[in-house]
């Protein structure tokens, strides 16, 4: 059975062909011309079954009005109902076959009532009205089936046309959202070793001669393992159904900044916060990873070093602006699929925005983002 068929919204499709045949029987047998028996009229019903069933058996349906076809015309001088219903039958053929098959079906239908049309109209007795010569006849029911098949043809371009590009959306749709993963792992790996990294060096610098700072750093590195492994239980968690995670804890935000500060700070970077304005919430998680991963990078390329981070909002533009005094002389990954610069220049456009990167006069390197949100 055709997969159309078995679509609820298709019954009433099917209901309405079953309609449109009974139709076609009874205006068929009402025809004044025509001489009226039981063999034609038993013959009409019997033409318009492929009508009721050509959602369902498209092919069926379709040579069997042909069949049908060539009994009418042997029977009565009726020429329009066997190309109507081939046409109305082609028609699905075309819209749910492949071009070739469909191409086949066309070619047939075109010889078979084309042939049995002109052998009809040959053999009728001469009316007084004159009717149209059968070259006429044979012509036109050859354009009515190719109109047909070809809107129908048509028809099966668009859907599939449409379709492909809904598979193209769905295949940017996961590839968006793989580099929304990557973008965020990322983060949340790299600020945390690079941290780590740092206190790691230093603890053992000065383990032996300052023991007390060696266990201050220790200290520091396991508190910054520990917030690493709950910002990524967080991140897993929001991967998944929320009725699975019920207890998940908010992504990091706006207020999570003076603590990254603090870390930065015992890695060998002050920074000088400053926050103006209220940020929308959807972006806030964008906002805080960029602020984060530029003092990552202050902290993986410059430190010691001094920072400048501001995030503002201003007449409807949000900006972020994180500046350091470090060593101007320097070259950052920007490695595609999230890391480093390209990263925070994705979740820049991802909003809508605009990002700037680069060394500073003398020394130093600045990162800028900013945003309409009026």
């Amino acid at each position: 059975m055709n997969l159309l068929a078995r679509r609820p919204s298709h019954r009433l499709l099917i209901l309405a062909d079953t309609i449109v045949a009974v139709l076609l029987a009874l205006a068929s047998m009402m025809d004044p011309s025509l001489e009226v028996s039981t063999a034609s009229a038993l013959s009409c019903w019997l033409l318009v079954i492929p009508v009721a069933v050509r959602r369902i058996w498209p092919e069926f349906a379709y040579y069997g009005a042909l069949l049908a076809g060539l009994l009418v015309l042997s029977l009565q001088v009726n020429r329009l109902m066997p190309v109507m219903v081939a046409a109305l039958t082609v028609y699905i053929v075309a819209c749910t076959r492949p071009i070739r098959r469909s191409a086949i079906a066309l070619v047939s239908g075109l010889l078979v009532m084309g042939g049995a049309m002109l052998a009809s109209a040959m053999s009728a007795a001469p009316r007084m009205d004159r009717w149209p010569d059968p070259v006429f006849i044979v012509g036109m029911a050859w354009l009515v089936l190719t109109a047909s098949w070809s809107l129908g043809t048509t028809a099966r371009t668009r859907r599939e046309f449409a379709a492909r590009e809904a598979g193209r959306q769905a295949e940017r749709a996961v590839l968006d959202e793989r580099l929304r993963i990557v973008r965020e792992l990322h983060d949340v790996v790299a600020h945390s070793m690079s941290m780590i990294t740092v206190k790691a060096g230093v603890a053992a610098k000065v383990m032996d001669k300052h023991p007390e700072e060696g266990r201050e750093a220790l200290r520091a590195i396991e508190e910054i393992g520990r917030s690493s492994l709950v910002e990524m239980r967080q991140f897993l968690g929001a991967l998944r159904a929320p009725s699975s995670t019920p207890d998940n804890a908010p992504l990091p935000g706006l207020a999570d900044l003076p603590s990254l500060a603090h870390r930065a700070a015992e890695a060998g970077v002050r920074v000088d916060l400053s926050m103006s304005g209220a940020v929308p919430d959807s972006m806030e998680l964008s906002v805080y990873r960029i602020v984060q991963e530029a003092i990552t990078n202050v902290v993986r390329h410059a430190a010691p070093a001094h920072c400048q981070a501001s995030v503002s909002v201003v007449d409807g533009t949000l900006s972020i602006s994180v500046v350091d005094d470090g060593p101007g002389q320097r070259r950052l990954p920007g490695v595609a699929g999230g890391h480093g610069l390209t990263g925070m220049r994705e979740r820049a456009m991802l909003h809508g925005g605009t990002f700037e990167a680069g060394p500073l006069p003398g020394s130093g390197f600045g990162v800028y983002a900013s945003w309409e949100i009026a």
